[in-house]
């Protein structure tokens, strides 16, 4: 949760581009991040793998007016609209995005190699046909804003009461990373984006960041199976929460263009 989607790059820089806000080397730089290189296999037209550039202006030709984002889980499958073929291969990956206007869908799957530290890394992004129907349970930015307030409030209430709030040196560490990196980079969203749909992925991030200092922190005061077990209960609607926001911060530009 912590780490920004690369499905949430695709699809934000994506609709950038379409937009005529990016370049598409700016768009394709910024999808790649620190991955060595982003490569789209099955592309209708192509026989094989080809650069993010051509692919997204490929999409274009074939009809994709917008990105969208889907970050499904088991028994949660956010953000997706079928076929079984295409849901079973972003649920493996956790991750997806999907054309609007075309009926194509993108999934990652991404290869490492070399030590901790020096890390290459390559993403081939599948490209597989998709059923065009409403993704399943994505929210509004408003409904994700006032749910994420909500969960934030009684989670933190509940793991308090467990002594297993963020505290201590590694909480303390997790968050001064996640300061310098939003003060490296003010941009959470490509240019487009509606500044609640900034606003809503920021407090989605930050939500998230809780939860995983929560989970790396151990069972803290929760020592017995109960408390472990309510802790578990108080995490879990708080992912799916976040995990809600960030699909619906990041689809905003194409829900925009729709109204």
């Amino acid at each position: 949760m912590l780490s920004e989607p690369r499905s949430g790059r695709l699809a934000a820089w994506g609709n950038a581009l379409l937009a005529g806000l990016v370049s598409p080397d700016d768009a394709a730089l910024a999808i790649v991040g620190e991955d060595a290189v982003h490569r789209v296999e099955g592309l209708p037209g192509e026989a094989g793998p080809v650069g993010l550039t051509l692919a997204l202006g490929r999409l274009r030709s074939l009809g994709a007016t917008g990105f969208r984002v889907a970050l499904p889980v088991p028994g949660h499958p956010l953000g997706l609209s079928g076929p079984p073929d295409f849901n079973a291969r972003a649920l493996e990956a956790e991750e997806a995005v999907l054309t609007s206007g075309a009926p194509y869908g993108l999934v990652p799957e991404v290869s490492e190699a070399g030590p901790d530290g020096d890390l290459h890394v390559e993403v081939v992004w599948r490209c597989l046909p998709v059923r065009e129907a409403p993704p399943a349970d994505v929210p509004s930015l408003g409904e994700a804003e006032r749910e994420l307030a909500e969960a934030l409030r009684d989670a933190t209430a509940v793991l308090s009461r467990l002594d297993v709030a963020g505290s201590g040196p590694v909480a303390e560490a997790a968050v001064d990373a996640y300061r310098a990196r939003a003060e490296r980079g003010r941009e959470v969203l490509a240019p487009g984006y509606p500044p609640r749909a900034v606003r809503v992925l920021e407090l989605a991030q930050r939500v998230g960041l809780l939860v995983s200092v929560a989970h790396e922190n151990g069972h803290g005061g929760a020592v017995s199976a109960s408390e472990i077990a309510a802790r578990g209960e108080a995490l879990r609607p708080v992912e799916r929460v976040a995990r809600r926001a960030q699909v619906a911060a990041y689809n905003a530009y194409v829900e925009e263009r729709g109204r």
